[in-house]
Parts: structure tokens; sequence; C-alpha cells
């Protein structure tokens, strides 16, 4: 076989047509070895002899891509300076663009004996190892364009590959669960039905089946597990081709961007697979230990963690550094993605100790002409000291507001003192994000996410019920911050469902109607259950998947009036710009005050002005807020002035009903547009009743009305 010198860079295999260029990091190894794998599991070792600043390279020409490959790396074994070289150890290329095969939980993974972890072991981890495989840059994007919505027009879905679609009977049974079951025309037609404009998939980075799962007879099912920044997880392709899963994906991609659906990838770039001193050696760590992981500085034995997953990637790095900025850019530019949301981001922002808003990763992400233009959105937080930085990251970024999560749930539980924060988290959350020139697009809202419970569950039950995962209910969330109206679990009492019905319909209310870019889990529409299961990383079965039967129901089914209700919440919000504003409302104190301007009002139910008593009544549960759509104050995207109709948001989150009555001053003919407490307002059977100034409604304990007042026609 020719071996040609190549190039150093771009890492990992690049092939172009006529060849394979391979180029591997590492600073501390004496030797490295290309590992060319043929079908029949047999190895050819090629040892790279030209090395430019540790990266090791070769070119091969007549190579083709589906070729399997992986790396081997002499170099110092000495875990306590941080070095963990075995020739022994078959790794994964950390560039990686397509896996194929699975790591199973076997000993030859690991570097230390399990009988006894004093002593070494040095068996050879091939034959229990997934590998690398070459594959081809070329695909047909015809005139794929991104849809290149505005971010504070941004309705999200949060979802599953697999989860998503695996029972889903309308899709052909080959392709449920995988890319190409997302990208088929029936799962796109419900998310435009929807009214989404963007899918946030959570993980497709390689992941891999963590072995104390497998011991249990579960497996990953989230993917917070990554092993391959570059590859999509070979195991959500619904083809046999040993790299399809790159073109599937692509694919995926093109047809969501045809429909006008953003997608966003949920990246886990503060942590790998390989896990702490007692994990296994599959990549990073036989290749440069110490270039990649955050070590204890006195003791490199062992790895700082702010994840709670057993390592850290070292960001103050420069190989780190390049890695992720390399795989955000390819996901970019050659696979299309819209945007990322970064799992844990607390973690990519220690250089050092502290969470640093002038660390190097932003500084590069905002200096880079292609991700600066992209959606960006942290998890803002870890589990190091300090990591709890919700408001806390730079201008570009925006945030999954966890105050606003808790805050909405707190309201509809009738927590005492919640009003104030209530209001600010509804109108955009301007005290955590205006200070730093941002804007409410700033704010991810959420009431519901894939860690915890599911919103039917929220107001099902009131205890976790993770039996199934074997952690003794140790895992998940500690408590339920919601009200599920004193009954655990499913029961057959009408009036109960109707109160939890309701509660589901308030928190669908809140969450699209406030300020910011509201995120929708998947399922929540359908009242999808876990059966109270707050914690399903482990649970790759029906209680996770999204339950398609209410496709089959009988009309008037819970499930499908809940369907329409959210459809109409999701256009209602599209429809009318005042919910989804540019600017924060101007004059409006970040803890909900009053202003004089004209854009917002806030009343008390009994029709007067909230006067710092009112805010301060700690036993108030109720809140009127008047929002002018004719005084809108900003530009849409061509300078046009907006005007928009305007409405009255009658909240009572009191276990009692409440009357309010319409303020003097703000006009007549007030109609209601949408009220939680029923399904979906009548208009064909019921007469539209008018209200005027000083006229009463009497809304139900734990409800929601919206008025309107439509703008007079030119």
């Amino acid at each position: 076989m020719e071996i040609w010198p190549g190039k150093p860079y771009p890492l990992g295999a690049t092939y172009d047509g006529a060849g394979v260029n391979f180029a591997v990091f590492s600073e501390v190894a004496t030797k490295v070895y290309l590992c060319l794998i043929a079908e029949d599991g047999s190895e050819e070792r090629i040892e790279l002899r030209e090395v430019d600043h540790h990266v090791w390279h070769c070119y091969i020409p007549g190579l083709r891509d589906e070729q399997r490959y992986g790396f081997r790396v002499e170099g110092p074994y000495d875990p306590t300076q941080g070095h963990r070289c075995d020739i022994n150890k078959f790794l994964l290329d950390p560039y990686a663009k397509a896996t194929d095969g699975t790591v199973g939980a076997k000993q030859s993974l690991y570097s230390y004996d399990w009988n006894d972890p004093s002593q070494a072991n040095h068996d050879n981890s091939l034959p229990d190892m997934a590998v690398s495989v070459v594959t081809t840059p070329y695909f047909d994007w015809g005139n794929d364009r991104p849809p290149g919505h505005d971010l504070h027009k941004l309705v999200i879905y949060e979802a599953h590959v697999k989860g998503f679609t695996k029972l889903n009977e309308q899709i052909p049974e080959k392709e449920r669960g995988t890319y190409a079951g997302i990208a088929n025309p029936v799962t796109i037609e419900y998310l435009q039905n929807l009214g989404v404009n963007a899918i946030e998939l959570m993980p497709v980075h390689q992941f891999v089946n963590d072995s104390t799962l497998q011991e249990r007879g579960l497996s990953n099912y989230w993917g917070y597990n990554t092993i391959g920044f570059f590859a999509p997880h070979a195991q959500y392709r619904s083809q046999e081709v040993v790299d399809g899963q790159v073109q599937e994906f692509k694919q995926m991609v093109k047809n969501l961007h045809q429909a006008g659906i953003e997608v966003i990838l949920d990246v886990v770039y503060n942590h790998t697979a390989e896990g702490n001193h007692m994990g296994p050696t599959l990549s990073f760590k036989g290749l440069d230990n110490a270039s990649y992981y955050r070590l204890v500085e006195d003791d490199k034995e062992h790895y700082f963690d702010t994840t709670g997953t057993g390592n850290s990637l070292l960001m103050r790095s420069p190989a780190v550094l390049q890695l992720i900025m390399d795989s955000l850019r390819y996901w970019a530019i050659e696979m299309h993605v819209d945007g990322f949301r970064f799992d844990l981001a607390s973690t990519l922002a220690r250089e050092l100790h502290d969470v640093d808003k002038l660390s190097a990763f932003f500084d590069i992400i905002h200096q880079d002409p292609v991700l600066s233009q992209l959606k960006l959105i942290a998890e803002p937080w870890d589990v190091g000291d300090g990591g709890y930085q919700v408001g806390g990251f730079p201008s570009m970024w925006s945030e999954w507001n966890g105050k606003y999560r808790d805050t909405v749930r707190d309201f509809w539980r009738g927590n005492y003192a919640t009003l104030p924060e209530f209001a600010s988290r509804f109108c955009g959350s301007a005290d955590l994000y205006e200070q730093s020139g941002r804007r409410p697009n700033a704010s991810i809202n959420f009431v519901t996410a894939h860690d915890g419970f599911t919103m039917h569950d929220l107001v099902s039950y009131n205890e976790k019920h993770n039996e199934a995962n074997g952690e003794g209910g140790d895992d998940g969330e500690s408590h339920n911050r919601s009200w599920n109206c004193g009954v655990e679990g499913p029961t057959d009492d009408p009036q109960i469902h109707k109160l939890r019905a309701r509660q589901h319909r308030n928190f669908l209310t809140t969450l699209f109607l406030s300020q910011g870019v509201p995120m929708l889990l998947m399922g929540d529409e359908v009242a999808r259950t876990q059966k109270g299961n707050n914690n399903t990383y482990c649970q790759d079965n029906e209680l996770s998947w999204m339950d398609w039967s209410f496709e089959d129901a009988e009309e008037g089914d819970y499930r499908l009036k809940l369907l329409e209700f959210t459809k109409h919440l999701i256009k209602f919000r599209n429809d009318h710009p005042v919910f989804h504003r540019r600017r924060f409302f101007a004059g409006a104190p970040s803890r909900g005050g009053q202003s004089d301007i004209g854009e917002i009002n806030w009343f008390a139910p009994n029709g007067q002005k909230m006067t710092e008593e009112a805010w301060n009544n700690e036993e108030a549960r109720s809140l009127m807020i008047f929002l002018n759509g004719e005084a809108i104050r900003e530009p849409d995207s061509r300078g046009q002035r907006i005007v928009d109709d305007s409405f009255l948001l009658l909240f009572n989150a009191d276990p009692e009903p409440c009357t309010f009555q319409i303020p003097e001053g703000h006009g007549s003919g007030w109609k209601i547009a949408i009220s939680t407490m029923e399904d979906l307002p009548d208009k064909e059977t019921e007469e539209e009743i008018e209200y005027g100034p000083n006229d009463r409604l009497e809304l139900l304990d734990r409800s929601v009305v919206v008025l309107i007042r439509e703008i007079a026609e030119e």
C-alpha cells in the first residue's frame, strides 16, 4: 500500500475522491499507528511518521469512503502523572464523521483489572470496540437554505430522534425511530400543523451505552454520553450502509428546511463517555489524556468533574478548543444545522475554576463569522461551585431560563408571594437579561423538558416514580413544583381529571403568551405520560417514546382536545406580535412594576392599578395584565411600525374562584379569545359577549382568560 506524507489539517479522515488523508492530535505520543479494519475484523497497522505541531498524519491514495479505521498510541502509561497511553487499546478517531458497531461492557476496554484495580490490564480492546468510518462529503443539497427565522419568532419543539417516531404506525416500520423517521412527510406535516418552526433534537452525536446501565439491563436513552463530536449516532440510521447515518441526517435537515423548520442540536461538549479514572479507554484517554481532560492539580490520576459524569473537558487546552470549534463548524457548514443548545454550558466557561463570561470559548465563538450567526442556547448551569449562571451568559446567547420554569410552576401551584416574580418572568425576565444588552429572546421559556416530569405528569403526580431505573428512587428531581389536585397518578374521578386538564392548559397558555422563546416538550400537546418517572434517561422503551394512539382516538378524546388547544395557542401567538416582541416593554421595571408609557399596565382583580402594597401582598395570587397592541414601540424587520390588537390577560392561581373587573380607561368591546376553563371557545354555537369598563368576569380556581380588543380597521 502506498503511503504519502499527507497534511496535518483537517484533522480526522478526509476523503477527496482519490484517497484519504488521516490526521490525529497527540502531544504525549511517542508513536501513533493508523489501524485499517477489514470487514472480517482483521487489522492492518500503519505507523504515522509525519508529525507537525503534535499532529500525526498520512495520505493513502486509492482508499475510499466506508473504510473502517482507528488508532493505537505508544506513549507513557503513568496515571499518577495524567498519562494513559496503551498500544493495546484500539482508539476511535475524535474527528470521525461516522462510527460503526457498538462499545460493549467488556474488561478489554479498561486499563485496570476489574478484580484488582491496582493491576494494569493490557488486553486488546479491538474485538469489543466500535470503529471509525471514512465518509464521503458529497451530498445533493439542491437549493437548501436555512429558514432563517428571527429568534423572537421561534417556537421550539424538544424531541428525541428515536422516541418521537418509534411508535408512529403511519411511518414505514424500518424508518421509525430514525433520522428518516423525522424526515418522513408524516412527521413533518405533524410539526407544521402544530405550528412549531424549530425542532431541538436531543443528542445525536455518537454516544456510548454506559456499562453500568448494561449491567442493569437498561441503556442510555437520552444520549448525554458522547464519544464522537462529528459523527451522527449510528443507531438512528434506517439503512444498513456503514456510513448511511451521515447521508440520512443531511436528508432530514434538508426536508425540515423545505418545510420551514429549523434544526437545533443539543450538544454535549462538557464531558465524554470515558468517565473518571475507573472508566474505559475509548479515544481521548489513550490519545492524550492530560491534553483533553481537566485533572485534579495535585492528584492527576483523578479527574476534576463539574458535570457529575466523571470528567470534564479541559477548556483552556488549545486542542480541546479546536476540537469543539471544528465540530461546531462541521455541523453548521457541512450538515446545515441552524443552532445549538449547549448542555451544562457553565462547564464550557470554566478556564480555571470559576465560570468566566470572558472565557476563550465565548471569545472564539463571538468572533467566528459562521457560528456567531447561529442560534446559540446555553443550559446555564453545571454541578460545580458557582455553576448556576441563569442570566450570566454574554450577549448573543440565549439561555434555558430555569427561573422561568420554577416561577411558573410555583405560581400555578398557588405559592404565596410569587406575583412580582411571575410578572417579571412573563415579560421576558428583563431583570436577568436587559443589563447585559440582551433582549427577551435571550430567555428560552419552558415549563417541562426532557429532564423531569412531562406536563401531564407534572399535574398528575406529587412524587416521582423512578423505580424502573433501579436506583432506589434517589435519581431525578427531588420534588414536584406543581399542584396535582391532591390525587396521585391515574384516576377515574371526572372532577379530578377536569381540574388537571385545566392546570395543563394553564401551563400551556402561560408558556405561549410569555415574552421570550417558548419551548414545548415532545408530547406535552397530547398529554404524554411517563407514569410519574421524572428521569427516563435509561428508559429506551414505550415509557419514554411518543404515544401516537391519540390519532386513532374517538372525537372528543382529551388528548385530541388538548392538541387542538395547543395549536390554537401557537397560532394565536404567531398571529399577534405583541406576544413575541423584539424588545422589552418600555418602562416596565424588572419585577413587574407599573409602566406609565402605555405599552403595558398591571391591575388587581378589582380593576385598580397595582400599587406597591398590592405587589407586596404575599397572599395575592391573581393578576390582570393589559397589553397595548397599538403602542408597540418597535419596528418589524422591514422597518414598518408594528400595530396589533390589544389584550387583557386574567390570571387566577388562587384555589378559589376570583371575580375580575374590566379597568376603566382601557376601552370596550373586549371578547374572550382564550379560556383555560374550557377546551376551546365554541364561537359557532355561543354568541360572543362583549365586555366594557367595570364589567365583571368570574374565573374558576386556577384558570386563565385572555380578552382581545381588535384594532379598528382603517
